[in-house]
């Protein structure tokens, strides 16, 4: 077990560095920001319920983007798709060390959270956003305007240049 502090995280706000420009995603984005922020402001000892919200967010949140990637030509398994299930594994993973006693974990798990979004926002997401736009996909229907621009899963892929 390393014996070095875990680095410093500044806090993480909802600020216009982080939109995408699809407004859907956006609200999603600053719901996680802003439960985000509010766990890292708990004691440990009240942080467990918290977090428990945020994971259910996130899996809600990664299942409504990964339908949208489906939807506008990612194939299922996508790197995108992929990053996400890392994400979420080592999400519940937390839960378990901190019933095992580790109680600083949750918030060295809100700190990488806090650490890894932005690079993930303004890369993936803000490519998936690019190419539903570029589609004609509307997020809110989850529908496409023109079904024949899509070539259902073709793309594998962040959905970005850059993967993080």
């Amino acid at each position: 077990m390393s014996t070095e502090p875990f680095p410093d995280i500044p806090p993480l706000y909802w600020s216009d560095a982080l939109a995408t420009g699809d407004a859907r995603m956006d609200e999603t984005h600053e719901e996680f920001v802003t439960q985000l922020a509010a766990l890292r402001a708990l004691p440990h000892d009240q942080q467990l319920a918290p977090y428990r919200a945020l994971v259910a967010h996130t899996r809600e949140h990664f299942a409504r983007e990964e339908r949208w990637m489906v939807a506008v030509g990612f194939a299922p398994d996508n790197c995108h798709a992929s990053h996400h299930r890392q994400i979420l594994d080592t999400m519940r993973a937390v839960e378990e060390h901190y019933l095992q006693g580790d109680h600083e974990i949750i918030e060295r798990m809100a700190a990488a959270l806090a650490e890894w979004f932005p690079m993930h926002a303004q890369t993936m997401d803000a490519g998936l956003a690019q190419h539903m736009r570029t589609v004609g996909f509307d997020s809110r229907s989850e529908t496409l305007a023109d079904p024949s621009r899509v070539r259902p899963a073709t793309m594998t892929g962040c959905g970005s240049v850059h993967c993080s």
